[in-house]
């Protein structure tokens, strides 16, 4: 198990990038949440088996057709995750 937080920029607000990301997570099986920064980014918090999370960070770096992202980055993280993946 594991945790990521990643931040996503570009064209992400306002394109179902949370929405599409959520999906995602929970076909993977994947917990925690994405959320809109003032700053135009989209934070998410991806929790889960290792190879679950690796492939929503992969999912994240495109997301969906309507979003044009421009740069991800992904780090460690050790936040207790929540028991699903959350509805920001």
């Amino acid at each position: 198990m594991s945790c990521r937080r990643c931040h996503v920029s570009g064209r992400v607000q306002g394109v179902f990038f949370r929405s599409s990301t959520r999906e995602q997570a929970l076909a993977l099986g994947v917990s925690g949440y994405a959320r809109n920064l003032p700053d135009g980014r989209v934070e998410v918090l991806a929790c889960g088996p290792d190879t679950a999370v690796q492939q929503l960070c992969d999912w994240l770096a495109q997301g969906p057709p309507a979003a044009r992202v421009s740069a991800i980055s992904c780090r460690p993280d050790d936040e207790h995750p929540p028991d699903t993946f959350l509805p920001y």
